[in-house]
């Protein structure tokens, strides 16, 4: 069997930044260990599966896999899905996926990039002292959490931030979460680095749900509802937020890399 592949930076505006994500179409859905298999294989942080939607709620369906697990919510390789989609149909302005666990996602046409919305997640005060350990944070200015499976650690500075060296094994031992650790940015507002080794991912280089969570504490805290953002691994990527009512909106660009097929 042949299936059409595609590997795109999202978030990112030239080859070899922000995060890279396989995106694959299919006329139906693979059992999850295939697709599971396939994600493996990649060997990214995310593979996105696209198969046509047959209700009225959507264009496609659409799940993503680590090469560890499914996940409920991957932005970056929605965004890069809707890249692909869009630039097969120059005709077409907006794509809309329906997910098992996320509700419709959009992904639309904006000047030179694209804007997607994605739900909210408002974190609230949790004390994770694990967490602070494994990622070697003697102070954290507050520690918050989302029951989605999202850790929000803030610091002081951009500095401390960048200084980070987490224990990943320690780290995952406290749990499959996504572990957002963010200060105020000196070249953009916000600044963050996102941890998640338990989902086979020990720093992921732009991570388009983080900013479900980033985006309405920097809101709440800026007294503005739209910012810039910067995720600063080895890759790096910039992000437009804007919260707007329980939606986040975020923009940014994409480059497709690699265009094949993959053998099953």
């Amino acid at each position: 069997m042949k299936l059409p592949f595609a590997q795109i930076d999202a978030f990112a505006d030239r080859p070899f930044t922000g995060n890279p994500a396989a995106v694959m179409p299919l006329h139906g859905w693979l059992d999850d260990a295939t697709l599971q298999a396939i994600a493996e294989e990649n060997n990214l942080a995310e593979t996105a599966f696209l198969v046509p939607d047959e209700s009225d709620e959507a264009d496609f369906e659409l799940r993503w896999f680590t090469p560890a697990v499914e996940v409920a919510l991957c932005g970056h390789a929605t965004l890069a899905s809707g890249h692909f989609v869009l630039s097969a149909d120059p005709s077409r302005d907006l794509v809309r996926f329906r997910t098992r666990q996320s509700g419709v996602l959009e992904v639309a046409r904006h000047g030179e990039g694209y804007l997607m919305t994605l739900p909210a997640y408002p974190a609230e005060p949790k004390a994770m002292p694990g967490v602070l350990a494994a990622l070697g944070v003697e102070r954290a200015v507050e520690t918050l959490h989302h029951p989605r499976g999202y850790g929000l650690i803030v610091l002081e500075s951009e500095a401390a931030v960048l200084a980070l060296e987490p224990d990943y094994r320690a780290l995952a031992a406290q749990g499959d979460t996504l572990n957002i650790v963010t200060a105020p940015g000196r070249e953009s507002d916000v600044m963050s680095r996102v941890f998640a080794p338990a989902a086979g991912i020990d720093e992921d280089p732009v991570t388009g749900s983080a900013h479900s969570v980033l985006t309405p504490y920097w809101a709440r805290r800026l007294g503005r509802n739209a910012f810039t953002a910067y995720q600063a691994s080895r890759r790096g990527g910039h992000l437009a937020c804007e919260l707007d009512g329980d939606r986040v909106i975020l923009g940014g660009k994409c480059v497709t890399v690699i265009e094949g097929e993959f053998s099953l």
